[in-house]
């Protein structure tokens, strides 16, 4: 049986290159990739990654070759991102503590919750695709934690990209509310190379400005004193592999994270790139 992939993506767009990059190595390797989003809608590629000429700001110059925005855009329109599974459906929502008969729906909460670990079992790994739309819909879903949590209680490796960092640095237990990434070493979108505008958004409806926070801000709160954030700025790539989690800082690092996760699935890869 060939191995299978669960890939995420944000209903508010994902990056072309940060869903081509992992895909590529995925199906070099023949595995399954099955995509799921939020409430089950196809994902949109954001526009300015399917543009070669459009010019990153940060970084002052195109982030997208002809090349990658050719076989993205064609990703994007092709059949292969319809009917994506519908996490809403999957994975049940934590009731406020505030509603009535509270005690009786997180019991039923926990019922349901309990049949993740056993749904996840016919998966190898989890792909969070990055994008300035995972900032809206992906960073603080509370039913994506709970799949994340899921994967990590299976031991099964997580690769995250970009902004799609930011959801592994908030699933936590809802009980010690402990990082799951403390300790460990990740990378993801830098202070650096982050926009002061909505340029990620550019040539969509939504349009929320700058991001509402700074990801390495966050990052290096959430590894605490024995782990670490790296940016590596200036250097072509920051793809960081510390078990169970593989972490890629933006754009550029797409194709090398996709890389690193089939090396931690077929040859045990469990640290690279610090």
């Amino acid at each position: 049986m060939p191995r299978k992939m669960l890939i995420v993506l944000s209903e508010y767009g994902y990056w072309g290159e940060e869903l081509l990059g992992p895909l590529v190595a995925f199906d070099r390797q023949g595995y399954e990739s099955v995509f799921i989003t939020p409430t089950g809608k196809r994902a949109p590629a954001l526009p300015p990654s399917l543009d070669p000429g459009y010019i990153d700001p940060p970084l002052g110059r195109s982030v997208t070759t002809p090349e990658v925005a050719v076989a993205a855009k064609e990703l994007d329109q092709s059949s292969r991102l319809d009917n994506p599974m519908n996490l809403s459906e999957w994975v049940p929502d934590r009731p406020y503590f505030s509603e009535p008969d509270h005690l009786r729906k997180i019991e039923a909460y926990y019922r349901e919750l309990a049949a993740l670990d056993d749904d996840i079992a016919q998966y190898d790994a989890l792909t969070i695709v990055g994008g300035s739309g995972p900032i809206v819909d992906l960073a603080n879903n509370g039913r994506l934690h709970e799949l994340i949590l899921a994967f990590i209680r299976a031991d099964k490796p997580i690769l995250a990209e970009c902004y799609g960092v930011a959801c592994l640095a908030f699933a936590r237990d809802w009980e010690d509310r402990a990082s799951i990434i403390w300790g460990k070493h990740v990378t993801g979108h830098c202070k650096e190379y982050d926009y002061k505008d909505g340029t990620g958004f550019v040539g969509v409806d939504f349009n929320m400005g700058p991001p509402p926070y700074p990801l390495e801000y966050i990052l290096r709160d959430a590894t605490g004193p024995d782990g670490a954030y790296h940016g590596n700025v200036g250097k072509e790539t920051s793809v960081i592999v510390d078990y169970p989690f593989v972490t890629a800082r933006s754009t550029p690092d797409s194709f090398l994270s996709g890389e690193k996760l089939v090396e931690v699935l077929e040859s045990g890869l469990r640290r690279y790139g610090w």
